[in-house]
């Protein structure tokens, strides 16, 4: 009953304009979903059956054979239910979803970023899914993780599980040169110089390349240790103030002191690889970077830990910086929103999840609180070595949200997270040698103007 198909491609992104989009989205709305293939929600005899499609971003080996066998599973305590798994990058599932929106070819069930959850919603795409959440606990989720997802007091996506961003680095590196972790940005960029070493090692690679977020994600850590934010509280991209500017020359200034030629083109992958395979000293990132180098470089796994994003000065509080509550989402057009909803909420069974989470532990941090606190969750090799990184993560995770999300779901998160404008800005300001704040004042009306196409009305 269960049959999984791998989509491979490059990494693609949407570039196509909101006001047009909208317009395509809510007309594919009326469409019927190809998705269950018109079969019925429930026998006559009330049994589930149907046909499932979910679309999952968990492509990893042991996250995506968690979920095969979780089909399997499903399929046998329901017979005539079929579950088909097909699987995308994140890159590749943002343009598959908005295309897929616009003709009608959307799954059943989905995983997705935080940011498009909000876009999602904003196009009607979502089923409501307050009765899993309810089923599962309400209470055992954070609110702040369910707030990413909820519009007008219902909500539309269901928390799987938590990472969020911190500082990456070698210990090994800094022992030799008899330096200190950095704790800020000052001291960062001093490391980083002193460790840098190309071609064996570099001090710190500053990925900016225009299909991923990294140059948005990078530039969001300073202005978020400054106490700023990328969306003013009137709703307008801000890349003028000064916190940006100062972000901007920041990166632009480390990525020509010790970032390799290549990183301009750098997605997450490309980025997260060079420290997998110890080429570079520092790197930020979430807990994933453990199975990364354990996998790719096992011997360094010993020299590896994690510590707060920089400050700005050194009395600084720490800050969130960057926190991702991953959730699964059932979509509006499908034609078996029962069916989807049960296999949901199976994969929140507590031994089951916990294998999920311990998939990729220290990667994936349990959405359910009480989870944490599990003898059965704890109970884990990496767990235990990586103890004090891993508490890291866990302290910084409820100090921070998505990017853009700092004062709750807008679609402008959506919209500055996908459409490479800042990522374009850096690359304007390297390769052309447009003046900063030229750059950032073009790239800050662009931006605006992305969300008044989207519908946005600034306060």
């Amino acid at each position: 009953m269960f049959n999984q198909r791998s989509l491979n491609g490059s990494a693609g992104r949407r570039k196509w304009r909101y006001a047009i989009a909208a317009g395509a989205v809510t007309a594919a709305l009326a469409l019927t979903s190809c998705s269950a293939g018109g079969a019925p929600e429930e026998s006559d005899t009330g049994e589930l059956s149907g046909d499932l499609v979910f679309w999952s971003s968990f492509t990893q080996g042991p996250r995506a054979e968690y979920m095969e066998k979780m089909a399997d599973k499903f399929t046998a305590e329901h017979p005539k239910v079929n579950i088909s798994i097909e699987t995308f990058s994140w890159g590749e599932f943002e343009t598959k979803w908005t295309t897929g929106l616009a003709s009608g070819q959307v799954p059943d069930i989905s995983t997705a970023l935080p940011n498009q959850v909000v876009e999602m919603i904003n196009v009607d795409a979502l089923e409501p899914v307050d009765d899993i959440i309810d089923d599962i606990g309400r209470d055992r989720f954070s609110a702040a993780a369910l707030k990413e997802g909820q519009k007008d007091g219902k909500s539309y996506s269901v928390p799987v599980y938590s990472h969020a961003q911190v500082m990456w680095y070698r210990k090994d590196l800094l022992a030799a040169k008899g330096l200190d972790v950095p704790t800020t940005w000052d001291e960062f960029k001093d490391a980083a110089i002193a460790l840098n070493d190309p071609p064996t090692t570099y001090g710190a690679s500053v990925p900016f390349g225009t299909n991923d977020l990294m140059g948005t994600r990078y530039l969001n850590f300073y202005v978020q240790s400054a106490g700023g934010s990328l969306i003013d509280d009137k709703g307008r991209a801000d890349l003028t103030s000064k916190a940006a500017i100062d972000g901007i020359n920041y990166w632009v200034d480390l990525y020509k002191a010790t970032s390799p030629e290549g990183s301009i083109n750098y997605n997450v992958l490309d980025q997260a690889t060079l420290f997998y395979q110890g080429k570079t000293a520092f790197d930020f990132n979430s807990g994933f970077h453990i199975s990364g180098v354990a996998s790719a470089s096992p011997d360094l796994l010993d020299d590896i830990a994690a510590a707060p994003l920089p400050r700005l000065k050194s009395g600084d509080p720490v800050y969130g910086g960057e926190t991702s509550n991953i959730p699964l989402v059932v979509w509006g057009n499908s034609d078996n929103k029962r069916a989807a909803k049960v296999f949901v909420e199976s994969l929140y069974n507590d031994a089951d999840y916990i294998e999920f989470i311990h998939s990729v532990p220290g990667g994936m941090l349990p959405a359910l609180s009480d989870i944490a606190d599990d003898p059965a969750y704890q109970d884990n090799d990496i767990l235990k070595q990586f103890a004090d990184s891993v508490s890291v993560i866990e302290d910084v995770i409820p100090l921070g949200s998505a990017i853009g999300m700092e004062s709750g779901p807008t679609v402008q998160s959506g919209i500055i997270t996908s459409q490479a404008v800042i990522e374009h800005m850096f690359q304007d300001i390297i390769l052309n040698g447009t003046p900063v704040k030229d750059a950032a004042k073009s790239a800050q009306d662009k931006l605006n103007q992305l969300f008044v196409a989207s519908g946005v009305s600034f306060k």
